[in-house]
């Protein structure tokens, strides 16, 4: 096994560095669209494949070996930190994520372990990366995740899926200590569990808030952003203090367009971007100042193949022609029902259009 990686082109890209044509990879690119995940998953039930090192490995892979990506992402799941911190969650087919046991009030807080011991409570991710990197073998850098807290709270609060999110978005107004109490308890837990996804090998870093476009500004600013700022710059100190490699971290904030400024102000060096966002506007607004990512629709994978094509290349243009500070991606996550041949066609596209 080699530590040498033959394709950097994330890194670079991640750090600002000039690239021959814009790095691609995708979210929830391993997953239900793919025949051979849905083999390994009539054997599993969800969490048992995130909790088995070598099936999360084995799901992890499949994709690179379809597809000519530029990075993999490790199979988990977000919600593992709820879990770690006690909760019961269960994935529920056709419905999704479900907790038999939300926060219903602060008092609630009060079953939660506050300080899980890391390695015990998740260490099946950094060995599920550990075996992902034996089988690269240097092809593609190894994306390491977690939740945002306040995307992670919300799950906890509604008890999973939501709408509205009313009931987590009553917590700020009614329990506003709390909720900030709550948040700092996920964050922390994820700053220890994000370094250790880099001491297993994972060479970036991506965080997901994916409902922080449920929030008003100025909610966003007081329990979201501080929070995000927190994970990259604690994770960051942390893993210079340790003698590890300080790997490149990405923010995707969803539906987050207010704060653009801001995070182009953060400790982040990617900031990822929905379909929504216009892209020259983003360039505009960040100022330069971090490497973006995204962002097409991943409806446009229900098209034609041709049609595919055309937007892939024309958001590529909108990017500025995909040689710098930019890493191709959806503006979401792949969609059970989506075919993998139109995948192929987005990033034959993506590395056709950029390398021009």
């Amino acid at each position: 096994m080699t530590n040498e990686l033959k394709n950097d082109l994330l890194l670079r890209a991640a750090r600002g560095e000039q690239t021959e044509r814009a790095p691609v990879w995708v979210m929830r690119q391993a997953g239900r669209y793919l025949p051979e995940f849905m083999e390994v998953r009539k054997s599993y039930d969800f969490f048992t494949m995130c909790r088995t090192p070598k099936v999360a490995a084995e799901v992890t892979m499949q994709p690179l070996r379809r597809f000519p990506l530029d990075a993999v992402i490790i199979f988990s799941d977000i919600l593992v930190i709820p879990q770690a911190l006690g909760m019961t969650v269960e994935m529920i087919p056709g419905k999704g994520p479900h907790f038999p046991e939300p926060l219903i009030t602060p008092e609630c807080m009060k079953k939660l372990t506050a300080k899980p011991d890391v390695k015990a409570t998740l260490g099946y991710v950094s060995e599920a990366i550990k075996e992902t990197k034996r089988q690269l073998d240097g092809q593609v850098p190894l994306i390491g995740f977690c939740g945002g807290p306040w995307t992670l709270m919300a799950y906890m609060v509604e008890g999973g899926g939501s709408k509205t999110f009313s009931k987590a978005k009553a917590w700020l107004y009614k329990y506003p200590v709390e909720s900030l109490e709550l948040l700092y308890m996920i964050a922390d837990l994820s700053i220890d569990y994000l370094v250790e996804q880099v001491r297993a090998g994972a060479n970036i870093l991506q965080v997901f808030e994916s409902w922080a476009g449920e929030l008003t500004p100025v909610h966003f600013a007081k329990y979201s952003l501080p929070l995000l700022s927190h994970i990259a710059s604690s994770v960051k100190t942390k893993l210079a203090a340790e003698g590890l490699t300080v790997v490149p971290m990405t923010v995707f904030a969803k539906g987050a367009h207010y704060a653009l400024e801001d995070l182009a102000e953060s400790p982040y060096d990617v900031i990822g971007l929905d379909w929504t966002m216009d892209p020259k506007e983003a360039i505009r607004r960040t100022g330069g100042k971090k490497t973006l990512q995204g962002n097409m629709d991943p409806c446009a994978l229900y098209g034609s193949t041709e049609t595919i094509a055309e937007v892939a290349s024309d958001m590529v243009a909108r990017f500025g022609g995909g040689k710098g500070r930019y890493i191709a991606n959806m503006g979401h996550g792949m969609n059970p029902d989506h075919q993998p041949d139109h995948l192929g066609a987005f990033i034959a596209a993506v590395q056709g259009s950029s390398s021009k």
